[in-house]
């Protein structure tokens, strides 16, 4: 037996550690556990149930955002205008909840769904860039949001939707318990239907999936609408937690939180992948995070710094693996 056999065993590991494959696949995860490892030594009262509890529910709107902006950019595009969306469905909560809360409820998703279609429509049909026809929407519907409601902040008192933000079950709140199950469905709908299959192959080659008879127009249109659908959920349980519907302020820069999850999480920029549970880890690092920079005293402009910074390793991993 030589010597390249025997070292070859225990430099497998050691090997994979210098490929950028590896950490574009894992290194969110490594990121998380590295960080709550930090916290457990270094942070008083970080690890309790509490404290815990209290970043599932904060970061819960942006892991929905981020699934349907995951989604987005699986078909290599972006959608600047969730924030927006989120603005818009709140705003429509306090005129429609008069009426009961399931009218309520869906008028705000049909108004997400409104969004998204518009967007998609703009993209697939007129063809516009993803960033210039969402950017549209990103500026009108924040308008639209504070026309509809006057320019004011309205209290929600309703006690079935404040319900949706504070309530739980078996000690989950619901916005969790909601934001785990989407995740679920949004896993299954990439990777095992086959509109899932078409947003990859569209976002992987256009030309080539068009060629190949995929409804490239009617699947761009669709995913669209599910963010603008995701966008407008985000926004009814945000307003719900807040109890109050704040139109000029509920979703702000949300569309970079979400795209920072998601480019965090491993999903390529150029489209023809969609990592759903990487998406949902890269709004948990950035979460935490930002928390723990709180806890120690520094600024928030240090955590935007920081979340710059691993977005900029992020970029830099997923460039050295297409380069190779």
């Amino acid at each position: 037996m030589t010597q390249a056999t025997l070292s070859t065993p225990a430099a497998r590991p050691w090997a994979r550690l210098r490929d950028p494959a590896w950490y574009q696949e894992y290194g969110v995860y490594l990121a998380v556990a590295v960080v709550l490892l930090f916290n457990a030594l270094f942070t008083e009262h970080f690890m309790t149930a509490d404290n815990l509890r209290t970043q599932l529910v904060q970061v819960a709107p942006i892991v929905i955002v981020a699934l349907g902006m995951a989604l987005v950019i699986g078909t290599e595009g972006v959608d600047l205008s969730v924030g927006s969306t989120m603005a818009v469905a709140a705003a429509l909560l306090p005129l429609y909840l008069g009426y009961g809360l399931v009218p309520a409820l869906v008028m705000a998703l049909l108004a997400g769904a409104l969004v998204g279609a518009v967007n998609g429509t703009l993209v697939s049909l007129v063809g516009l860039q993803p960033i210039v026809a969402t950017l549209a929407l990103f500026v009108g519907g924040r308008g639209l949001a504070l026309v509809i409601a006057d320019g004011q902040l309205k209290q929600i008192v309703n006690p079935d939707l404040l319900s949706l933000g504070t309530g739980s079950f078996l000690g989950i709140p619901l916005v969790v318990l909601i934001a785990a199950v989407l995740a679920a469905a949004v896993a299954f709908l990439v990777q095992r239907t086959t509109f899932g299959r078409q947003i990859v192959a569209i976002g992987g080659n256009r030309s080539a999936a068009s060629l190949a008879g995929l409804p490239v127009r009617r699947v761009l249109i669709g995913v669209y609408v599910l963010c603008g659908v995701l966008a407008a959920l985000a926004g009814i349980l945000a307003t719900a937690r807040l109890t109050a519907s704040d139109p000029s302020s509920l979703g702000s820069l949300m569309e970079l939180s979400a795209i920072t999850a998601v480019v965090v999480g491993g999903t390529p920029l150029n489209g023809g992948s969609v990592r759903v549970l990487g998406t949902v880890a890269g709004a948990l690092l950035m979460q935490l995070l930002r928390a723990t920079l709180v806890k120690h005293d520094l600024p928030d402009s240090t955590a935007q710094i920081a979340q710059a910074a691993i977005i900029i390793a992020a970029v830099y991993v997923a460039r050295e693996r297409r380069s190779r």
